[in-house]
């Protein structure tokens, strides 16, 4: 059975992260790679690298998590081009420990009829073990900002009273934000006191609204002071939405970078909202693709992590290197 993740009470901030800064470890999949099948999970080895593969629980997932954001449209399954119902079955099909939903979860205005109406009929059958955040679209709502999202997810999105929360599962601790406030001083006062408190050696953060995008609404400042603190205190990996297609970047720091000891950036735009036009390329991405209903397939182990892009088909589109917790 799959095991939910616990949430994490409210901090107290403690003296200051003590893991020392390494650079990670990463191997890209490229021509030559051989795979295997360890443990249900695929992975590979460079060619002429096959001894640069870590051993033993390091290549084995501890658990699954699958990652998308910008969902569920005002169509359901009796129109053959609505794409949330598939990527849904997909979900299904993939049976991860919980779901991370990146923002704009329900289209156009978030209204709590409309979850009910669409989001329900498709990704509602995953609730339980849904962690979202919000995007811009769940600010919308006519009745408030992010009120029919509050109403739809309730406890789930509010597990202390607020759009922002954490929890942890196995040795990796995730932190969900509302982008719509990042101007909000008590979200980052919290967020700091979240990083101290954090024992995990593994930290994931995601939100809506990227820093670094290639996409129709492209690089978005907002989140700058956000990776300035997820970098000081050693996080891994940030995830993200709002641009509809899916990229993922190389380690780099909040100024954009390359920087063997920096964030891994993943864009996931892709739930089911029209796919955006890439528009310029920006520096430190590895890979773009568009025009693709899927979700991220999300490998976790104790010491690192990778991922996999899968298509509503069912075919993998792309996956990432392998990276180590610093």
């Amino acid at each position: 059975m799959p095991t939910t993740p616990r949430v994490t009470h409210s901090p107290t901030p403690s003296p200051g992260n003590s893991r020392t800064r390494k650079a990670r470890w990463a191997v890209p999949l490229s021509a030559g790679a051989s795979l295997a099948l360890v443990g249900g999970v695929l992975l590979w080895s460079p060619a002429g690298e096959a001894d640069a593969a870590p051993s033993g629980r390091d290549t084995r997932a501890a658990f699954t998590a699958v990652a998308a954001g910008d969902i569920a449209e005002q169509c359901t399954s009796d129109d053959s081009g609505c794409a949330h119902p598939k990527t849904a079955a997909l979900v299904e099909k993939l049976n991860p420990s919980f779901v991370l939903t990146m923002g704009d979860n329900q289209y156009d205005d978030a209204r709590l009829q409309d979850f009910e109406d669409y989001y329900e009929t498709s990704w509602g059958a995953f609730k339980d073990k849904t962690r979202p955040v919000p995007g811009n679209h769940e600010t919308y709502d006519p009745d408030g900002a992010l009120e029919g999202y509050k109403s739809y997810f309730g406890d789930i999105a509010y597990p202390k009273g607020e759009s922002y929360y954490s929890y942890d599962q196995d040795n990796w601790h995730f932190i969900a934000l509302d982008s719509n406030s990042f101007d909000d001083r008590a979200q980052i006062d919290w967020l700091k006191a979240d990083l101290a408190a954090n024992s995990k050696k593994c930290v994931a953060a995601y939100w809506h609204h990227p820093l670094f995008s290639s996409g129709e609404h492209g690089n978005d400042p907002v989140s700058r002071p956000v990776w300035k603190l997820l970098y000081a205190n050693k996080a891994e990996l940030v995830m993200n939405g709002h641009d509809h297609h899916y990229e993922r970047f190389a380690p780099q720091n909040p100024d954009g970078k390359a920087d063997a000891n920096g964030i891994v950036e993943l864009l996931g735009g892709m739930g089911g909202a029209n796919p955006y036009k890439i528009e310029e390329v920006q520096p430190n991405s590895q890979k773009r693709i568009t025009k693709t209903f899927g979700v991220v397939k999300l490998n976790f182990t104790d010491t690192g992590f990778s991922w996999n892009l899968v298509d509503t088909n069912g075919a993998t589109k792309d996956s990432s290197p392998s990276y180590k917790c610093r």
